[in-house]
C-alpha cells in the first residue's frame, strides 16, 4: 500500500501512535530552518531586479 492514500493514512496513524506531537516537532524543525528573505523581505530589491530583467529582455539580438 506504499504510495497510496490509504497507506499514507496508516503511516500517519502509526506516527501519531508512537508520538502524539510527531507532526508538531517536524513543523518546529522546519520553522527553525526557514530563512524567508529576498524579494519577500525587500520589495525595493524586487523592483530593481524586475527593471533590470525588463531592460535585458527588450534588447535586440546581438549580431555575430
Amino acid at each position: 500500500m506504499a504510495g497510496t492514500k490509504a497507506g499514507g493514512k496508516l503511516a500517519a496513524a502509526k506516527n501519531l501512535a508512537k508520538d502524539p506531537s510527531f507532526y508538531a516537532k517536524i513543523g518546529k524543525i522546519g520553522g527553525e530552518r526557514g530563512h524567508t528573505g529576498g524579494f519577500a523581505a525587500n520589495p525595493e530589491l524586487a523592483r530593481i531586479a524586475g527593471a533590470k530583467g525588463g531592460r535585458i529582455s527588450r534588447r535586440k539580438k546581438a549580431s555575430v
